[in-house]
């Protein structure tokens, strides 16, 4: 592990893992992405720890780790937690075995990370949270079993409870501690109780600020804004020069006209000069 506060940080909204997270990878960037995957967070991912653990040196594992950053698994930079009263800068190892693209990582070191996506073979749920726990209610209290159509007219206050806080487990008992005996109407007896005992309302609490990051180049180190790091790599990394900059070669008239005038600038330079 390395010390406290630094080491691996897993990236929000990941797939689950399955056997197939890193088939899009080379062999060997695969092997090394499936072993940092299941490091637990704040676990030293740095270049030196991993040769110790893995069959590679440390210029493989360099390089690997460069791929795999391309490949959107790997984001390093810097984190600066709002409100800690702290001025210090501490280095991030971001990793998620969703690979993602630059657009997600840039949002991701603004604090905006995009909603996750619903896989599309994944069957939502067709029972909400509050009827499945009415449902249920009579295997707690039998004299408290509801029909389908009492569970799906008590749902929407239920649903209530639960914007306001209340879990499941207060839920249950509220509903069902100290029962009248004997329950007629259970139905009608919950929906007393539903608008009874509605919870207050949560305090609205000023919204945390998210914490300030930036992204470092992997090959230099050089910190820039996301937009400025294609694949984790900078510009002058990746060996991009600017528009313009053409190292076009002069001719050999060129050269000797060039040379000419400053062998003209010298001598006028000389016969200037008192002796």
């Amino acid at each position: 592990m390395a010390n406290p506060g630094y080491g691996k940080r897993s990236a929000p909204d990941q797939h689950r893992r399955s056997a197939h997270d890193f088939a899009h990878l080379p062999p060997r960037e695969a092997a090394i992405a499936a072993y940092v995957d299941r490091l637990p967070d704040g676990a030293d991912i740095s270049v030196k720890t991993l040769a110790k653990q893995l069959p590679y040196g440390q210029c493989a594992l360099r390089t690997a780790l460069n791929n795999l950053q391309r490949a959107g698994h790997l984001r390093r930079g810097r984190e600066h937690l709002a409100d800690s009263g702290s001025r210090r800068w501490i280095t991030r190892s971001w990793w998620s075995r969703t690979a993602r693209d630059d657009d997600w990582w840039a949002a991701f070191t603004r604090g905006a990370v995009p909603e996750p996506e619903q896989p599309p073979d994944r069957a939502r749920p067709s029972r909400s949270r509050a009827h499945i726990l009415l449902a249920a209610l009579g295997r707690t209290a039998p004299v408290l079993s509801l029909s389908q159509a009492d569970c799906a007219a008590l749902a929407p206050l239920l649903t209530e409870w639960f914007a306001r806080g209340a879990s499941d487990e207060y839920a249950v008992q509220a509903l069902t501690s100290g029962l009248p005996f004997p329950v007629h109407h259970p139905a009608a007896l919950l929906r007393k109780r539903l608008t009874d005992k509605l919870p207050p309302p949560e305090p609205v609490l000023p919204a945390a600020r998210p914490p300030l990051r930036i992204l470092e180049c992997a090959k230099c180190g050089a910190p820039g804004r996301p937009e400025a790091l294609p694949g984790g790599i900078c510009g002058a990394c990746r060996d991009e020069r600017a528009p313009g900059c053409h190292n076009t070669p002069l001719s050999p008239s060129e050269v000797r006209s060039r040379v000419a005038e400053i062998r003209g600038a010298m001598n006028a330079r000389r016969e200037r000069t008192p002796a």
